[in-house]
């Protein structure tokens, strides 16, 4: 019976993960309520660590999939059956351009995050700071909001993105890097639209920033765990991580289809809920 309702908890941590993982409101807010009300009862000690990272996968995977033409940089000109003799492919230069600016962006938080990644999880990793972290930047998002109103974006497309604007995207992303419960793709959207960035734009590089940033965490996750996983804890990893993805597929499309006609404010209101939640759900079990 444990066994069937750790699969049924695998499930929910997926839909968490592929919910929460894009819309800018924290996984880690949500995980951390959910492990407490649903942990797992037949996994070794420091599963859910690396589990509720390694899930992320799938996340990432919803991207790749939904995104390829935007980011594969290998593909034939229109028209073209085969690529011409000697040449693996056609290369396109734009697209190796977008994934240079990428690894830009990813610099600061994974020089920073695999220096000290176990310094910030001891000093951060509680109920406290990540509820402070999910107000400060739910605030932030209807400030921001607030100071664009009227204001026209200057970029409004990927290819306008700069070396500059992408490493300043990247510092942002380190604040999340450093303060869980920041919400990655809730910093990175902020910084982005301080500086110019339309909602777009901000949304569709914050989900390629994702792809080296994740696949690089859950690699460290899975190092440190180790590769001695029980059967069961392997099926409960293929299930979060395909849950994860479906769930993703259709929560990106929603974003981008969202963002269209709206602003971000919605996400931040959200968020100070959900930081106030957390923080009585902190003083409740510490008391």
């Amino acid at each position: 019976m444990d066994k069937f309702l750790d699969v049924i908890k695998a499930i929910i941590y997926g839909i968490v993960e592929g919910v929460t993982e894009w819309l800018p409101v924290s996984s880690t807010g949500h995980l951390i309520l959910v492990e407490a009300l649903l942990p797992f009862k037949n996994v070794s000690e420091g599963f859910f660590d690396m589990f509720d990272v390694v899930i992320q996968l799938g996340a990432i995977l919803a991207v790749v999939i939904l995104f390829w033409k935007k980011i594969w940089p290998f593909q034939l000109p229109a028209g073209q059956v085969d690529p011409e003799p000697g040449l693996m492919g056609y290369v396109k230069r734009d697209k190796i351009i977008l994934w240079i600016k990428i690894m830009v962006a990813c610099v600061p938080a994974a020089v920073i995050g695999v220096l000290f990644d176990d310094v910030f999880d001891a000093l951060f990793y509680n109920p406290t700071c990540i509820a402070l972290a999910l107000i400060v930047f739910g605030v932030a998002f209807i400030a921001v909001e607030n100071w664009n109103k009227g204001r026209k974006a200057k970029v409004r497309r990927l290819d306008d993105i700069t070396y500059k604007t992408a490493l300043i995207i990247g510092v942002f992303q380190l604040i999340a890097a450093i303060f869980p419960g920041t919400s990655r793709s809730g910093a990175t959207i902020v910084g982005a639209l301080l500086i110019g960035v339309s909602r777009t734009v901000a949304a569709e590089f914050t989900f390629f920033l994702a792809i080296p940033v994740m696949f690089g965490a859950s690699l460290l996750k899975v190092l440190k765990f180790g590769f001695a996983f029980t059967a069961m804890e392997v099926v409960l990893l293929l299930i979060g991580t395909v849950v994860a993805f479906a769930v993703s597929v259709f929560i990106v499309r929603f974003l981008m289809g969202f963002i269209k006609k709206h602003n971000f404010k919605v996400f931040g209101w959200y968020r100070i809920l959900l930081g106030v939640i957390v923080l009585l759900f902190g003083f409740l079990t510490q008391g």
